[in-house]
């Protein structure tokens, strides 16, 4: 193109903003959602239409996952992160496959595996920026363990 000299280009959210919080939350959405389809009385018609509408919202909440998880290896993990940690791309990998099994299925377990897989990310994450982890249960359902940031009290 005439008369572009320089383009820069810049990260898809404010540098240093990142933070896997949101992956956390849609992950623990994902298996908090299976068991209330667990829950159903799958005879009645109203429930149907539930089981329809949860169902819509475990698979956006699988997707979320995958699409925040890509967008902060894309965008934030360089070369000293993945040099601190070579495996980075398989886990992200995992993430993507174990989010899709989420979405083709109804298992419990599949869920609760993107919750552990989601946990390893943040651990990484957060390594990078040499900040302590913590893993506490979360104070809603459904009540797993995730990771998070030991922050400083000022």
């Amino acid at each position: 193109m005439k008369g572009i000299k320089e383009v820069k280009a810049h990260c898809d959210i404010p540098c240093k903003i990142y933070d896997p919080a949101v992956i956390q939350i849609a992950a623990l959405s994902v298996v908090r959602i299976l068991d209330i389809i667990d829950e159903l009385d799958e005879s009645s018609k109203s429930n149907q239409a539930e089981l329809s509408r949860l169902t819509v919202e475990k698979e956006n909440q699988a997707r979320i996952v995958k699409d925040e998880v890509r967008v902060i290896w894309g965008d934030y993990f360089k070369e000293p992160q993945i040099e601190a940690y070579p495996n980075i791309h398989s886990l992200v990998h995992s993430i993507m496959m174990q989010g899709s099994k989420c979405k083709q299925s109804i298992a419990r377990e599949n869920g609760e595996a993107l919750v552990e897989l989601v946990n390893e990310f943040t651990e990484a994450f957060w390594g990078t920026k040499d900040i302590k982890t913590q893993r506490v249960i979360a104070p809603y359902p459904p009540a797993l363990e995730v990771v998070q940031p030991v922050l400083e009290v000022v």
